[in-house]
């Protein structure tokens, strides 16, 4: 395979917005490597997916004025780092995308109820937006609820919204010798399965063919360190948008076979050809404008079930 038509073709298809492409840079390339990087460098990083000069300081401006980013100045020189606020959120929402799709159900459902409406109008819309964001379904009006919630996800995104106390947090589960509907029909009208689904067999489709050419005999001399890192990233962006939109219910409550298992693997397979030479590429451009630019720190290498 000829890297630079698939990555050519790729980017024909599919452009990537400039500043969608900021935010999977910083999420899988800045972020392990400190979280801060001078503007020279990641204007070198986003050249060769045809963002220029202009785009990229307007995608940065804007990622700043929405609190994601922070600039500062050093002479003539800029830097961006993630905000504190904002690096949870990427630490959760990348830890998400690096970790296998093996939830399973006890059976109980957590639910997050209004209840008595402490909230006012705009925390009920913030709750909402990031609990439909955590994969959450609206129940019914007031309740939302999930088959696997994360607790410590769920606990601390109460927190930062400021309305930790306010809601009412419960699990629930069916009751024995009642004859109700079974919870797991709940799916069905609460979430986009086949959507989700559709996503994912799209992925598979675009990427199948890359990880065969990868896998084939002397494929790994053809790529050059910046190629690597192109695929890398363009992997991660395809991959993070179809994944973030999966409510990740448990495997009983799945269609099988489940096409998220597979585009798992063949993520998983693609970064492992990958990772070592993209992040050659990445150093090498982190320390042209800072030569004390950390190596990646440990938790980078445990992606995937492991980079080794």
């Amino acid at each position: 395979m000829n890297y630079s038509d698939w990555i050519a073709q790729f980017l024909a298809g599919e452009p990537p917005r400039s500043k969608s492409l900021v935010v999977t840079i910083f999420g899988d390339a800045i972020v392990p490597h400190g979280g801060m990087v001078w503007l020279g460098s990641l204007i070198e990083l986003l050249a060769p997916f045809g963002v220029n000069d202009r785009l990229l300081r307007t995608s940065v401006f804007r990622l700043a004025q929405e609190g994601w980013l922070g600039a500062q100045r050093d002479g003539r020189r800029s830097s961006y780092a993630i905000t504190p606020d904002a690096m949870a959120r990427f630490v959760h929402a990348y830890r998400r995308i690096y970790a296998p799709l093996n939830v399973h159900w006890d059976g109980s459902w957590t639910l997050v109820l209004n209840g008595d409406g402490g909230l006012n109008a705009a925390e009920r819309g913030a709750v909402r937006k990031e609990l439909l964001w955590e994969g959450y379904s609206v129940i019914a009006p007031g309740i939302m609820g999930h088959p696997a919630a994360d607790a410590a996800a769920l606990d601390e995104l109460l927190k930062r919204l400021g309305v930790a106390g306010k809601l009412f947090v419960v699990q629930a589960k069916s009751v024995e010798r009642v004859a109700g509907r079974p919870l797991s029909d709940l799916v069905a009208g609460g979430w986009d399965v086949d959507g989700v689904a559709l996503g994912y067999g799209g992925f598979i489709a675009r990427f199948e063919p890359l990880l065969a050419a990868l896998r084939a005999p002397g494929a790994a001399a053809a790529l050059t360190p910046e190629q690597a890192f192109v695929i890398r990233t363009l992997l991660i962006h395809a991959y993070r948008r179809v994944q973030l939109h999966d409510p990740q219910l448990p495997v009983e409550l799945l269609p099988t076979p489940w096409p998220g298992a597979l585009a798992y693997e063949l993520a998983r397979g693609i970064y492992r050809a990958v990772f070592a030479d993209a992040e050659r590429h990445v150093e090498a451009v982190l320390r042209r404008e800072d030569e004390a630019a950390p190596a990646a720190e440990p938790a980078f290498f445990e992606r995937f079930g492991g980079l080794a």
